[in-house]
């Protein structure tokens, strides 16, 4: 008789049922983020067949994004596979990557070709580029830009423009709610002078001011001291003058914002130095109760920045000032820095405004900068609306001061991402070594800061007595840095401490 021959299926491993069920998820997220990104694309009124790699990659990760990935996560890793939580700039490629991996594991089949290591880079490389172009090319042994804003005198000292050079500052940023036109091109000239001195380029971003609010006049009792917590003040539309209720009163430089304040809004001071809430409107003023204030207190004075985190200003992020400076910055400029944009429609805003100057034939990037809430929930939409080139600074005072200091730092760190995602370099700004820049010794928190801001395409620094030993000592950290990270990935250089 002839021997039986056992012709039942073997029995599949547990674990190859495990990696064909985790397949078929990867399989359908790819599917979700390939299907959403069109729709998507086209809510931002653009046509998804034309969109550019980079914003069908932004789409792709908002998608993905709306899911809760961390259970998949865990499976993942547990395999030695990518856990996704660094594929911003590589969205589908990663997801067939992964895929792949898993239809080894399984003996599944997969539904897309396998990436090239070019094209699993391919993100990463077009966010090298669109910083090349914002910023000029790196220097040979750091990623990291530096920028630096510059104080009036340096109209003035072409020598200390020249030393910001030689420490290592990228990027001179002129603040154009200081001084005019002449100060203006005058530390321009100092700033090309310096480049052309050490054989580099150092491109100039000049922001326009735009409606900041501002502390304008101060009144107060003699000897008032600082507000505390419980001390009242007020806001006038008009003149400002001591009632006997408060011990100080002020004017702003937008004085209607004053009619907008109902009982019970916010007022913040000095990007947060100082918090107040509206007790009771009278006719052109309110009255204000202070709720929380540095250690000391805090004084009012004059030019110093008042956010409204509760109230709706109604306000364009265009000025007339900003239109008049407009003619003057677009012969200086080689990046205009946007103050106040919230929505898509205020980048049509803006590109009319530089059609009526006379924009220049050479092209003229822009940076927009994120400092409302509006803007940090529209920051994909602005991004896909930008006709030029787009670099986004994170105003972390101005943010700060409108979404509370709680929320900054998980808010900078998801722009950080969608910015990534979308191959927009990133500017991380305010307060950067302010210790250093104002009293010549960093504190530990802030040098902790300045290391995380290597994650951004560029850090800028304020003006101050120390800055030039600050932008060096920013140069020597993210030369280190780079060797430790990028972006989000650690990168794995030999130890030598241990």
């Amino acid at each position: 008789m002839d021997a039986q021959v056992d012709i039942a299926p073997k029995d599949i491993a547990p674990e190859d049922i495990e990696n064909a069920a985790l397949l078929d998820e990867i399989k359908a997220v790819r599917r979700e983020a390939a299907e959403a990104a069109p729709g998507l694309i086209a809510a931002f009124g653009l046509d998804p067949a034309a969109a550019k790699p980079e914003l069908f990659n932004l789409a792709a990760y908002l998608a993905i994004r709306h899911r809760d990935l961390r259970p998949l996560q865990r499976q993942l890793m547990a395999r030695g596979l990518s856990s996704l939580g660094r594929m911003e700039s590589r969205v589908l490629p990663t997801l067939d990557a992964v895929a792949h991996a898993l239809a080894a594991l399984s003996g599944g089949l997969t539904e897309h070709a396998a990436p090239s290591e070019e094209e699993f880079f391919s993100g990463e490389a077009r966010l090298i580029e669109a910083t090349d172009l914002l910023f000029g090319a790196p220097r040979s042994y750091r990623r990291g830009r530096i920028m630096v804003t510059m104080p009036s005198e340096a109209a003035g000292d072409a020598d200390f423009v020249l030393a910001l050079a030689k420490a290592g500052m990228d990027v001179a940023r002129i603040n154009c709610a200081h001084d005019g036109p002449d100060v203006w091109r005058a530390i321009a000239d100092h700033v090309r002078a310096a480049a052309q001195s050490l054989g580099r380029d150092i491109p100039v971003l000049m922001d326009i001011a735009g409606p900041k609010i501002r502390v304008e006049t101060v009144v107060s009792e003699k000897k008032a001291g600082k507000l505390a917590p419980g001390d009242l003040f007020r806001l006038t539309i008009d003149a400002p003058e001591i009632d006997g209720r408060a011990r100080f009163a002020a004017s702003v430089s937008l004085p209607d914002i004053v009619t907008r304040l109902e009982v019970g809004h916010r007022v913040r001071y000095d990007d947060g130095k100082l918090e107040a809430v509206v007790e009771e409107k009278r006719d052109g003023e309110v009255l204000l109760r202070v709720v929380k204030a540095k250690a000391g207190g805090a004084k009012l004075k004059a030019e110093k920045g008042v956010n409204l985190p509760d109230t709706a200003l109604g306000l364009s992020p265009l000025t007339a000032k900003d239109e008049s400076d407009l003619s003057t910055v677009i012969g200086i400029a080689d990046m205009i820095g946007y103050s106040f944009v919230s929505r898509p429609d205020d980048l049509d805003l803006f590109e009319d405004a530089l059609i009526r100057a006379g924009e220049p034939a050479r092209p003229l990037a822009l940076i927009a900068k994120i400092e409302q809430p509006e803007a940090v929930r529209n920051l994909p939409a602005l991004i896909a609306r930008a006709r030029r080139p787009l670099g986004v600074m994170i105003a972390r005072g101005d943010l700060a001061a409108e979404i509370g200091f709680e929320r900054l730092a998980e808010m900078q760190e998801e722009i950080l991402w969608i910015c990534e995602a979308a191959a927009t370099p990133v500017i991380w700004a305010t307060q950067v070594l302010e210790d250093l820049v104002k009293d010549g010794v960093p504190s530990r928190g802030e040098m902790t800061d300045a290391a995380m801001a290597a994650r951004a395409e560029c850090v800028m620094l304020n003006k101050g007595p120390a800055v030039v030993e600050a932008v060096g000592l920013i140069d020597r950290l993210f030369t280190r840095m780079d060797d430790h990270v990028f972006k989000k990935t650690p990168t794995l250089r030999a130890l030598t401490s241990w």
